[in-house]
């Protein structure tokens, strides 16, 4: 039994107590964070003086002969030793000779844990990014895919109004984007070094902390020694975080293995995501979906397990806290897995467009259309209300939708009902210009001065500085929805709509995204791109409209849609 102390100790630890305190079994996954940060104490020691640049160079030579036979699978790491920080040190002393026994000089294994953790910690925060960003790179494809997907919004699982599929997946692209940021919050949080804290006090040696923690990557040392020990908040913050991750992950699950029903059938889940029955042929289920959100009570478990660890710890460092180690490794490879799991299904899933379609239009989600209609002509809310219930409850009794119902049959509940009825019902042009309306707001949002694109695209830079920065990505984002908006101005056929056009350009279109070009810059493109459809938008407009503003045409009467006409 190979183990760093025992010198007060006058017999042998009894087999099953040394198994049951050994964490080499689990500790082992971060041997090269071990090696890492015992390279670093041995840098600062030889600055400060207290180890030569000859023994130096022999105990770094010799980590990494030890890193790389671990790497090459030449020297295998095994229960013979207590835990990682034994077994690199036994086999450091056992390759150089008494310059290893120098490495632990100034550093207490309390300190070199809590350092392990939190470099194991910071390098998985960030394999997790990179995991979110590829789920969002395939949901962006899904959604610009998808502008013109047709699909029932639901309420309490019941069908609400009309929708697109783009729009229905964006709701889960906000909710990913949300847990990168939370991942980076988490890691600027946790980025201070705890090395030279010592096993609770500090040490006599004359460190230099702030030397150790820049080598190592870190912001600055932590601030105070006992904290420094027995800090596992940065532990629980990723388990919570992870937990988030998850909960958004078992949410889109579930509407996928409904979507996948024979009830639904608005997805076909691609064949190597999928498996079938033992007994029943016809059988393909979405084992994926279903196991991502089993897993998620796996990794609240976690979550429930360090707190539930940490709740009753006096200070510093207790034996306890060993156990934030194998939950959590459990918990970040099984958020990766499922991240990476999760975007391959959705990335290879059919979205079956027609059948989404057929559903919103016989479900009476334009219901709320009809209902603002009338309001719209001078109908209470609460009356018209009740009337469309009197129409949906009429086409419930003659099996047909809302659009499919003649006109006279409107005017015998309600006598406002006019032809232009059958416009405000039209599923396709109401979700089209709901959705042109919303992404007008978050462009002109975005332009608003106290809450900037540039800025936004800043804060993007900074927190993912230790990845990579996204800017060119939510740049690509911005130029589609730009694109997305401008092709709400056409109508089926690809023509220009003047009733679409006119639309967008009331509501500040050319004058919200013509500083587009400036907030971007020359070189994104942008600005010449909107200029020129700016002006082809001004064009038509002039050509249909004298007032746009006032929506009346050049005899004076009020303009009227080509579909109503």
């Amino acid at each position: 039994m190979a183990q760093l102390w025992g010198g007060r100790f006058t017999k042998e630890t009894d087999k099953l107590v040394y198994n049951f305190n050994a964490s080499i079994s689990f500790d082992q996954k971060f041997y090269r964070q071990d090696i890492r940060g015992s390279k670093a104490h041995v840098a600062m020691l030889a600055k400060q003086g207290i180890l030569t640049e000859e023994e130096k160079e022999q105990i770094t030579e010799g980590l990494d002969g030890i890193l790389a036979d671990v790497e090459a699978g030449k020297l295998e790491i095994t229960s013979e030793y207590e835990d990682i920080h034994s077994f690199v040190e036994a086999n450091l002393i056992d390759r150089i000779g008494d310059a290893g026994k120098k490495l632990h000089t100034g550093r207490s294994r309390n300190d070199q844990v809590a350092l392990d953790m939190k470099l194991y910690v910071r390098d998985e925060i960030d394999e997790t990014d990179k995991e979110l960003k590829d789920l969002l790179l395939a949901l962006q494809k899904i959604m610009e895919e998808n502008v013109h997907t047709y699909m029932p919004g639901f309420t309490h699982l019941q069908k609400a109004q009309p929708v697109t599929l783009a729009h229905h997946v964006g709701a889960y692209f906000e909710m990913f984007r949300r847990d990168r940021d939370r991942l980076f919050d988490i890691r600027k949080r946790m980025n201070t070094c705890p090395l030279g804290a010592g096993a609770l006090a500090g040490t006599t040696y004359p460190l230099d902390r702030a030397y150790t923690a820049e080598l190592l990557g870190f912001d600055a040392p932590t601030r105070n020694s006992m904290d420094s020990v027995s800090d596992r908040d940065y532990v629980i913050e990723l388990l919570s975080a992870m937990s988030t991750v998850m909960m958004h992950l078992s949410r889109f699950c579930e509407e996928i293995i409904l979507w996948n029903s024979n009830e639904y059938r608005f997805v076909e889940i691609d064949d190597a995501y999928s498996t079938g029955s033992s007994i029943m042929p016809q059988k393909k289920n979405p084992d994926i979906a279903e196991l991502v959100r089993g897993k998620t009570g796996r990794v609240y478990g976690a979550l429930t397990s360090i707190l539930t660890t940490m709740k009753g710890i006096p200070l510093a460092y207790n034996k306890d806290m060993q156990e934030d180690k194998e939950l959590t490794f459990d918990a970040i490879d099984t958020v990766k897995g499922c991240i990476a799991l999760f975007t391959g299904m959705v990335s290879t899933m059919e979205f079956r467009k027609d059948v989404m379609e057929a559903s919103a239009k016989n479900g009476f989600t334009n219901a709320t259309d009809a209902a603002d209609y009338l309001v719209n002509h001078g109908v209470p809310f609460r009356d018209a209300h009740g009337i469309v219930g009197r129409l949906v409850l009429t086409c419930i009794d003659k099996g047909i939708s809302l659009d499919e119902l003649p006109l006279e049959e409107y005017k015998e509940i309600s006598p406002v009902f006019e032809q232009d009825i059958y416009e405000e019902t039209d599923v396709e042009l109401k979700t089209e210009l709901t959705n042109t309306r919303a992404k007008l707001e978050y462009l002109q949002q975005q332009s608003d001065e106290k809450s900037s694109l540039q800025r936004r695209l800043s804060d993007f830079k900074k927190a993912l500085s230790h990845n990579e920065v996204l800017e060119e990505f939510d740049r690509g984002i911005f130029e589609s929805i730009v694109e997305k908006v401008i092709v709400g101005g056409l109508d089926e056929d690809g023509n220009k709509d003047p009733y679409k056009i006119t639309f967008i350009y009331k509501t500040g279109f050319k004058n919200e995204i013509g500083n587009a070009k400036g907030r971007f810059g020359k070189s994104s493109g942008i600005g010449d791109k909107v200029k020129k459809m700016c002006s082809d938008i001004s064009d038509e407009v002039k050509g249909v409209c004298s007032d746009v503003s006032l929506n009346t045409c050049g005899d004076g009467s009020s303009f009227v849609p080509t579909k109503a006409r």
